[in-house]
């Protein structure tokens, strides 16, 4: 079997796409699958940690927060993703995975606490960690969360699934001429405009020289594919 190009990496996951087809909450279908391309990958050896948003069910920007104060509304988003990593995690399970959900805001009858030494003994033991409730502090994106906790537990990559393949010089829903990046480097991606993590997580993951490879989680075994080191998605590097 050919060695995986990376060790250990974070998988940031967004809530919408937890939704599939649907409007709102968690797909079974959808996240079965992803249960599935997670497998693939902690067979190869592979240590394996999670991040997830809340979207698909609140975001403390969205507009059923307007009105609201913004720390209280994202305090809710928080909760959302413990509810996402929960359900994660006990798919994980029903599929002979062993997963552990940590979370930054303690609810200890529900979910463990964020321990940095406990999570890296996890990782070590072959066992999944999904970091729940972001940072534990508002007005900060699941994405921060997701450059800080790679950053913290050493991860050589992190692997940003979204719903489009990669990073495009243009939106290629609206420019058909378009074209994916294979690599670019954090300063190319910050002058031409690209977003592809908002600035705070962007920023960190540069300081870390902490790569990151946007992909397309609909793609099926391309979450394999890049831990294999083939060309998929698009490698933001320093």
């Amino acid at each position: 079997m050919t060695t995986p190009a990376y060790k250990r990496v974070l998988l940031k996951l967004s809530g919408e796409a937890l939704m599939g087809d649907d409007a709102y909450g968690i797909n079974r279908a959808t996240i079965e699958r992803m249960v599935a391309d997670v497998a693939e990958v902690t067979q190869l050896g592979v240590e394996l940690a999670i991040v997830i948003g809340g979207g698909n069910i609140f975001r403390g920007v969205a507009p059923g927060a307007q009105g609201m104060d913004r720390a209280t509304a994202d305090y809710m988003g928080m909760l959302a993703t413990v509810m996402n990593s929960l359900a994660l995690a006990d798919a994980m399970r029903q599929a002979g995975l062993t997963a552990r959900v940590m979370s930054a805001i303690a609810i200890e009858q529900v979910v463990e606490p964020y321990v940095r030494p406990k999570a890296l003994q996890y990782l070590e033991e072959g066992k999944i960690v999904v970091f729940a409730a972001g940072t534990g502090n508002p007005f900060f994106t699941t994405d921060t969360a997701a450059a800080l906790r790679g950053s913290e537990i050493g991860a050589q990559i992190v692997l940003k699934a979204t719903k489009v393949d990669g990073v495009y010089t243009a939106d290629p829903k609206k420019d058909p001429a378009a074209t994916r990046y294979t690599t670019i480097t954090f300063d190319e991606a910050i002058s031409k405009h690209l977003q592809v993590m908002d600035a705070t997580a962007f920023a960190l993951c540069r300081d870390q020289k902490l790569p990151i490879k946007v992909f397309s989680i609909l793609k099926p075994g391309a979450l394999k594919r890049i831990v294999m080191g083939e060309d998929e998605g698009t490698l933001v590097h320093v």
